[in-house]
């Protein structure tokens, strides 16, 4: 049962509303009242009530403001505008022809030149390693490709093969989907007049719009009649390797590499800057910030690659920024704890911002393992397959005035509807974490804290501490299951380690039991109860 303070002014939407306890200054204190507000979300200011003041935990007297948002925040009206090579401006510097070998003309250079890539596709069949301060600039057009075209196919039954084309074998790795056959492991793609084949593993299971690799007779079979239309495939593994520090890449389309799994087909080193850049369907990885300091992205579009848009390894002080990240893990890996999806960072720190990261089969923001000084703020996180943002055991961060909304509806294997399988936000196993100022909304969970037993790490034993949920707005649609905590018999939540305060919720549909703790759902006023959320409202 919600209860209702008297004496609210009915104000409009954004207003001030004050409301004076009953009682107040005989100590009644409103952190031990249920707050329930329709309309509006409200603001509420105990100052200018008459009776005693409450006192602060050091004893002096203090009056405490209790805040709830009042209005969605800003990302949510924000715009992303133009991502992409048509962002860049202008390249002026050495022309590097179409079927030139660029890194010929990076050799015979200087370091710290600017190459203009000629419009036009460039097939690169060795990683260009560009030297300490060079510019790799493009414009609109500008084509880099590590796909071979596929020539001399015969007919075979109701298929076509070719043969002879396949790389050697390479070592194997990655979690996939279907965790049998594994589909996932292998780099190289098909492509038909641009349109991406799906790899099946057998003979018998090639229909049109799937290809077979047959690694062991070096043959790739199509059922799609080949002659006529340009059929492609990714051979190469990296266009651009992270060779030297300040490097500038901007204004290139980079496709069709054979990058393997946790493999970017752009690397990133210390001190460079990626920006106006379309990073689009290669196998694993789009832009991989390996050891890379410093480094900024932004305005990028990084879409449909086959694992993830945008990792990050051992950097610190990245930026992330402005850019479009959408309908990545294309090629099967496992959407719900593989770093498949949108961005996933490890051992790292620093920004990530402004970004539209959207419909990914996977995770939308992943920081996975010793991360700290973290901030993830601004974006726009919506409709991706698992967590909307995953803070996995790692320290210090801030997430904030995110819009977070229809994550984590993915039905693949790991899949579910429990905190355990996270929510819109999910801090799982992490100290000194701030959530604040969020809108989280229609997602498959609310808000998911998590203690498990996970070992240690370079900053002290992984353990869930110092988590502040504040002044977020949470609704919880009739899909959503709930918010709360969640814990494992050998990773107890300590008395203060999370706190709720000064959120707002709006819980629709029939039932009543929206919160969890301690392996019990909860209805508002029993979560309250449990010590959360003692100031904030619901609707």
């Amino acid at each position: 049962m919600r209860t209702v303070l008297p004496e609210v002014l009915a104000l409009g939407t954004g207003s001030l509303q004050q409301i004076c306890l009953p009682g107040a200054g005989e100590g009644t204190s409103m952190r031990r009242r249920g707050v329930a507000a329709s309309g509006a979300v409200l603001v509420f200011l105990l100052a200018g009530c008459s009776g005693g003041e409450e006192k602060s935990s050091t004893g002096a007297s203090a009056t405490p403001t209790v805040t709830v948002p009042t209005a969605p925040p800003a990302a949510a009206a924000a715009v992303l505008g133009p991502t992409g090579p048509g962002t860049a401006k202008a390249c002026r510097g050495t022309a590097i022809a179409v079927g030139a070998d660029p890194q010929q003309a990076i050799d015979a250079a200087p370091a710290g030149t600017t190459f203009c890539f000629a419009k036009g596709v460039h097939r690169i069949s060795r990683a260009i390693r560009p030297r300490a301060g060079d510019t790799l600039g493009g414009g609109a057009g500008v084509v880099l490709t590590g796909s071979v075209r596929l020539d001399g196919w015969k007919r075979d039954g109701d298929r076509w093969v070719v043969r002879g084309v396949l790389p050697a074998p390479y070592q194997l790795k990655g979690q996939c989907e279907d965790n049998k056959t594994k589909p996932c492991q292998r780099g190289e793609q098909v492509f038909v007049d641009g349109k991406h084949l799906t790899r099946v593993m057998s003979l018998e299971q090639v229909k049109p719009g799937t290809f077979f690799g047959d690694y062991q007779a070096n043959a790739v079979y199509v059922a799609d009649d080949p002659d006529g239309p340009a059929v492609e495939m990714s051979r190469t593994p990296t266009a651009i390797e992270k060779s030297a520090d300040d490097v500038t890449v901007t204004g290139l389309t980079i496709e069709h590499f054979a990058s393997r799994p946790q493999g970017g087909a752009l690397q990133v080193g210390p001190g460079w800057t990626v920006s106006a850049n379309e990073v689009r369907w290669n196998h694993a990885v789009g832009i991989m910030v390996i050891e890379g300091d410093r480094a900024e992205l932004s305005r990028n579009t990084v879409a449909d690659n086959g694992q993830l848009g945008i990792g990050q390894y051992k950097s610190a002080d990245v930026r992330i920024t402005a850019n479009l990240v959408t309908r990545n893990n294309t090629d099967g890996f496992w959407i719900a704890d593989w770093e498949s999806g949108g961005i996933k960072s490890t051992r790292s720190s620093g920004e990530v911002s402004g970004n539209d990261i959207v419909a990914n089969r996977g995770i939308g923001m992943w920081s996975d393992i010793a991360e700290y000084d973290r901030r993830i703020t601004g974006n726009r996180i919506r409709d991706n397959a698992a967590d909307g943002i995953r803070y996995e055991i790692s320290y210090q961060a801030v997430i904030e005035q995110n819009v977070v909304e229809s994550n984590g509806y993915g039905t693949g294997r790991g899949s579910g509807g429990s905190l355990w399988d996270g929510g819109g936000i999910n801090v799982n196993t992490s100290a000194g974490v701030q959530v604040r100022g969020n809108l989280v909304k229609a997602n498959r969970n609310g808000i998911s804290i998590q203690s498990r037993t996970r070992g240690d790490g370079p900053r002290g034993t992984y353990v869930l501490a110092d988590v502040v949920i504040e002044g977020n707005q949470v609704v919880m649609d009739n899909a959503t299951a709930s918010t709360g905590v969640v814990e494992n018999k050998g990773s107890p939540t300590k008395a203060g380690a999370v706190t709720f305060r000064r959120n707002s919720y709006q819980l629709d549909g029939k039932t009543p039991d929206r919160f969890a703790y301690r392996g019990k759902t909860m209805t508002w006023n029993e979560w309250q109860q449990a010590g959360f959320d003692q100031d904030s409202i619901t609707s």
